[in-house]
């Protein structure tokens, strides 16, 4: 297979992969099926052995971590390691999240243990916070604290409007992890303002596999059907020219110039092919886009704000 691009993850300055792997799917239950650590691991050295070098995961990622110690920390100079605080060390996702400075350095600390490393890239709150609850308790000065001490190299946020809008403002996040897809364009215009504004931009959900749906829905994370809808709705399926929809959904979100990562996970070693094979492609042509975007907007996937 060819070369997977790369760009700069905005004021980081670390050079990712547009195609990222997440590794929510290579948990347990209730984060994710069941998968045995053979076949987790198999998936972590495929990514790796196909040139992607960005991999996120969680402290609530059930065994996600655990397996991505136990089976490429030997290759750690390989790949970005970006993980999420906020969680209960040991609790299952879905468990409510404590900002407290002792439960942010509990997380950390656990995640380093867990992936057998001395640092993890990206630490990010796995919650879109406003500034009064990282203040309050003391989570993010004891994020800036460990980033001193080593443990962590940037600060990110997992955002969404509207507390994306100060958490940019703010001038303390590096790096932004933002819902984006073709069919869940609102926060376009908000990805645009935290790039320029020199944050690193990971996109999440860039295939539509699903979404969350239990959070705020007045900023549109949309449940599988709503985003069925607005597929139908654009009527996509006739531009499609021979692609497949998971090729134009990874190649549209790839075509944002704002994007410097997008975050796929997969367990399964075909789709994972599938990903790169169109990657690899790049993004669609400049007409194409437009096309898409006039459909989409008149069903309703469009910029907000």
């Amino acid at each position: 297979m060819g070369n997977l691009e790369r760009r700069i993850l905005g004021r980081t300055g670390l050079s990712v992969t547009t195609l990222g792997f997440g590794a929510m799917d290579l948990g347990e239950p209730p984060a994710a099926n069941e998968i045995s650590d053979d076949e987790a691991g198999n998936v972590l050295n495929a990514v790796l052995d196909a040139g992607i070098n960005f991999i996120d995961t969680a402290v609530c990622y059930g065994s996600s971590e655990a397996r991505i110690g136990r089976s490429i920390s030997h290759r750690r100079n390989e790949f970005v390691l970006a993980t999420k605080c906020g969680c209960l060390p040991g609790k299952p996702m879905g468990t409510p999240h404590v900002h407290t400075a002792a439960n942010i350095r509990a997380g950390v600390e656990h995640s380093l243990r867990a992936m057998r490393t001395d640092h993890i890239d990206i630490a990010q709150f796995h919650h879109s916070l406003t500034r009064n609850a990282w203040e309050a308790e003391g989570a993010m000065a004891e994020l800036v604290k460990m980033k001193q001490q080593g443990k962590l190299r940037f600060i990110g946020v997992s955002g969404i409007l509207p507390n994306l809008q100060e958490q940019i403002d703010s001038g303390l996040f590096d790096v932004f992890q933002v819902p984006y897809s073709a069919v869940q364009r609102e926060h376009e215009a908000v990805i645009a303002k935290a790039s320029t504004a020199g944050g690193g931009i990971i996109i999440r959900g860039g295939v539509a596999r699903g979404a969350p749906t239990n959070w705020d829905k007045r900023y549109y994370m949309l449940t599988g059907e709503q985003m069925r809808n607005r597929w139908d709705e654009a009527g996509l399926d006739e531009i499609l020219d021979g692609m497949s929809r998971i090729e134009f959904m990874v190649r549209f979100t790839i075509s944002l110039p704002e994007l410097d990562t997008t975050i796929i996970g997969t367990r399964n070693l075909h789709h994972l092919r599938e990903n790169l094979a169109a990657a690899q492609k790049g993004p669609l042509p400049d007409v194409l886009i437009s096309d898409a975007k006039r459909r989409l907007a008149k069903a309703g996937s469009q910029s907000v704000g």
